[in-house]
């Protein structure tokens, strides 16, 4: 048994490059600011957090004086302008073939053309290109372009640029490339795929075809090192993605007699030499701890048993049955039926060649030396023990709304069938159950009845439990002042109950607007949300008293600000009475038309000139700061007019 290690495994020149530039910058200015993972790796993350180099996920997090680096996948073209706006000193680790990418769609953009890039659409490196252009299209392969064009035949005849991820594997690439060309008239194809990523790809790929086992090395998140993994799967039954040594399982090379190593662009020599000397150790093991013959011998005779568990090693894919070895003379089957509850499931989908797996014995024909096995029916059998475990540890489980039932709805809750009754649904009585179909939700096991096959349940209990849970917390940390964001849960003529997350709170119909209002359906209804501060609370009552308006915006500031004695204003009625009419000056300031300053004539009452919500123009007479009280007269506009006419009259 022997170990063969890729040539071209581990960093490539631009993270290496960005690695560097990382390094030399911690040390020699002692701190500064990774905007995002300077590469694909925890691990060297973690070792340029310890030069001084730490990260942060967005600008706001940067401190003034601050040195970022900017990582090798590169950055969205507004997040650089955002730094360059600020003045914050960056140095520029994206990879040359990536800044590459960016420019070609740059030019796109400035030509009037549409870039079309061929990768991971939330992959940062993928964000970063298509964000110099905004006309730019993402797709992830040449099923998803070849929709695009399909949808609107059109856009066959638009200006395209097409670019790939630097990482992108060469066969989705040479796909979308040929539809470009084959069904657009008007395209610019730039084929930017690192040719250290195809070297190594291709490396990789004739290599998983000459091994047993193939070990693929790199951070999960890392898009090369995904590819790899994709790539070798394709070639080779048996792969192992890993980040580090320590995550190679003590077994995993029984029954190999070659196998095979590679790493992403991400993953330092350091760790491919652990991984290595680690693979090597683990060959001399094995080969030591092979089985003698007697063992070998005794294993041959073990017997099968109807209704038995047994574990075995998936060996072969059909597309009506699965071919598992159980280490004995007899071999196992299991039915396409048998895999899984879904009867529209792939097999693949399930279990893969070289998977360990549980199944149940379902019938042993000794004679022709085969088993019949079922995983279906054992993971049914686990599936109640978890039902039943979760009922008496009061477990919360998840589950899927299936249909409206007499007397409550059902719920899928691992393929079992769980009967919530209305009265625990959580809904109010006489809801309509059935707007819950396709809902997820959460619930407590009260009843299970395994000869039966009746499970029931309650979500009500656990929302009862977070609300309380909730309501704790608030009572907890609830201080004058305090602001939430509330929902309104009921109305009365003289105020809103607001919901602050599991407690209600009133808001008084006067601290809802610094307008006069009669109702308060004049400016909330039930459901809006509210952002309340808390202006009194009793705990032993458990009463909580809140606010809606801005003390911070006074109203008569702001009248005394607009305007002063002499001034004409417009202002509505709000309310008439036997002296007078109040009108709005500015919401929250009103001011009184005396009865004998409505009209040019003596009038019985203020309705018999003015209607309340009338808007009028009024002329500020007087104003009272320290009793912050207005006198508005309408006659004094009426005035010059009336004396006019004694004039001609004479």
């Amino acid at each position: 048994m022997k170990v063969k290690l890729a040539k071209t495994a581990g960093f490539c020149y631009g993270v290496e490059r960005a690695v560097n530039l990382a390094e030399r910058t911690a040390q020699e200015q002692g701190s500064c600011v990774m905007l995002g993972s300077i590469i694909h790796n925890a691990i060297v993350v973690e070792h340029l957090r310890q030069l001084g180099a730490r990260r942060v996920e967005d600008v706001s997090q940067i401190r003034p004086g601050e040195t970022v680096l900017i990582r090798a996948h590169g950055e969205m073209k507004q997040t650089i302008e955002l730094l360059r706006q600020r003045g914050i000193e960056c140095v520029d680790a994206t990879c040359p073939n990536v800044l590459r990418v960016q420019q070609i769609v740059a030019k796109a953009d400035q030509e009037g053309r549409v870039p079309v890039v061929i990768g991971e659409p939330h992959h940062p490196e993928v964000m970063g290109v298509a964000s110099w252009s905004e006309r730019s299209v993402i797709f992830p392969g040449p099923e998803e372009l070849e929709k695009w064009l399909a949808e609107d035949p059109s856009r066959r005849d638009l200006p395209l640029t097409a670019v790939a991820q630097t990482t992108c594997i060469r066969t989705i690439w040479e796909r979308s490339a040929e539809i470009l060309k084959k069904e657009c008239t008007n395209a610019k194809i730039f084929d930017t795929i690192c040719n250290a990523t195809q070297k190594r790809q291709s490396e990789a790929a004739q290599l998983a075809g000459e091994v047993d086992v193939m070990v693929v090395v790199g951070d999960r998140k890392s898009a090369n090192t995904k590819h790899l993994t994709e790539i070798c799967s394709e070639r080779c039954s048996r792969v192992i993605q890993i980040e580090e040594a320590k995550e190679l399982s003590p077994d995993f090379l029984i029954g190999c007699s070659v196998a095979g190593l590679t790493a992403g662009a991400s993953t330092p020599a350091g760790i491919i030499k652990e991984v290595y000397t680690t693979m090597s150790e683990e060959i001399k093991t094995t080969e030591l701890a092979e089985e003698s013959f007697e063992e070998m011998l005794e294993k041959s005779f073990k017997t099968l048993n109807t209704g038995e568990k047994v574990t075995g090693i998936v060996t072969a894919i059909g597309p009506t049955e699965v071919q598992v070895d159980l280490g004995c003379k007899q071999a196992g089957y299991i039915a396409v039926e048998e895999l899984s509850a879904d009867p529209n499931v792939k097999p693949e989908d399930v279990v893969k060649v070289g998977d360990e797996i549980e199944t149940y014995i379902i019938r042993v024909n000794d004679v022709e030396g085969y088993a019949m096995l079922s995983k279906k029916r054992l993971d049914a059998v686990k599936v109640w023990e978890d039902i039943e475990e979760a009922r008496e540890n009061k477990t919360t489980l998840e589950g899927k709304v299936t249909e409206e039932n007499k007397g409550g709805i059902v719920v899928n809750v691992k393929g079992v069938r769980v009967f919530v009754p209305a009265s625990q649904s959580g809904q109010p009585r006489g809801a309509d159950l059935s707007e819950m179909i396709g809902q997820t939700v959460s619930l407590r096991i009260t009843e299970v009845n395994r000869a039966r096959r009746r499970v029931v349940g309650s979500i009500r209990a656990v929302a009862y439990e977070a609300r309380q849970a909730a309501q704790a917390e608030i009572w907890n940390n609830i201080e004058v002042g305090k602001h939430y964001t509330g929902t309104v849960k009921s109305m009365t003529s003289y105020g809103v109950f607001v919901d602050i997350g599991g407690v209600d709170g009133m808001v008084h119909i006067s601290e809802l607007s610094w307008s006069r209002i009669k109702n308060p359906a004049e400016v909330c209804s039930v459901g809006d949300t509210l952002d309340v501060y808390v202006i009194s609370f009793d705990p032993e009552k458990r009463k909580i008293s809140l606010g809606v308006k801005d003390r911070s915006m006074n109203p008569w500031d702001k009248f005394m600000e607009t305007y002063k004695v002499g001034d004409v204003a417009s202002v509505r009625i709000v309310k008439l009475m036997t002296f007078g009419a109040f009108a709005e000056v500015v919401p929250g300031v009103d001011g009184l038309i005396h009865i004998s300053q409505i009209a040019d004539r003596r009038i019985e009452k203020p309705g018999d000139v003015l209607t309340e919500g009338e808007i009028v123009d009024a002329k500020i007479t007087a104003v009272d700061e320290e009793k912050q009280k207005i006198s508005l007269s309408i006659r004094a506009l009426l005035a010059p007019a009336a004396e006019e006419v004694e004039e001609d009259a004479e």
